[in-house]
């Protein structure tokens, strides 16, 4: 018998307030909910992009970055970025980097379902081949840092409301991700801070 995956709920200053099912928290009433994203870079600076699987509750079919996922309750960000990636990419990763502590969106898709997520943003550096999971990713695709921040900026590619949000705020920390400078973890919203 598999338990039923919980999310942390979270207040506007980024305090637990208790957990739910991951099946119920997606609909027309989203609460706001602990989460991460992850942007995947190879050796030469070029970004892991996924398109999400058609199947997927929110942003079905739609180009994102490399990963995005939720922690369990009591499990620490950084952990759970790593399951994630080896899940969704079979990726093991070299390096895990917070990169912006305190980032979170709302977002409403077409047929009214949201997501609310305060959802911190990692880099991560891997060195090894990509196997995706079909019941998560539909294709991936490398690209070149620059290439990708300048088309997701100038609306020249269609990816995810969260993703679209995030590059400005990345592209902030420098014109080279591999230089980029960590957060620190102290900057976490205290619910992450595990």
């Amino acid at each position: 018998m598999t338990t039923e995956e919980h999310v942390v709920l979270v207040d506007d200053d980024g305090r637990a307030l208790g957990t739910a099912p991951k099946t119920l928290v997606h609909g027309r009433e989203t609460p706001l909910h602990l989460a991460f994203s992850s942007y995947v870079f190879d050796q030469e600076g070029r970004v892991l992009l996924t398109k999400r699987a058609d199947h997927k509750i929110t942003w079905p079919g739609v180009w994102t970055n490399s990963c995005c996922g939720h922690p369990l309750p009591e499990e620490p960000l950084d952990r759970a970025v790593v399951r994630r990636l080896s899940y969704e990419l079979g990726l093991t990763a070299e390096s895990v980097d917070l990169m912006l502590p305190t980032f979170a969106y709302r977002a409403v898709m077409a047929n009214g379902i949201v997501e609310h997520e305060l959802c911190p943003v990692y880099r991560v550096m891997v060195d090894s081949p990509v196997a995706p999971n079909p019941d998560e990713v539909g294709e991936t695709c490398w690209m070149p840092w620059k290439e990708f921040a300048e088309g997701a900026q100038n609306g020249l590619l269609a990816i995810s409301p969260w993703c679209r949000e995030q590059v400005p705020l990345l592209t902030e920390l420098g014109c080279d991700p591999l230089t980029w400078q960590p957060a620190a973890f102290s900057d976490l919203p205290p619910a992450a801070r595990l």
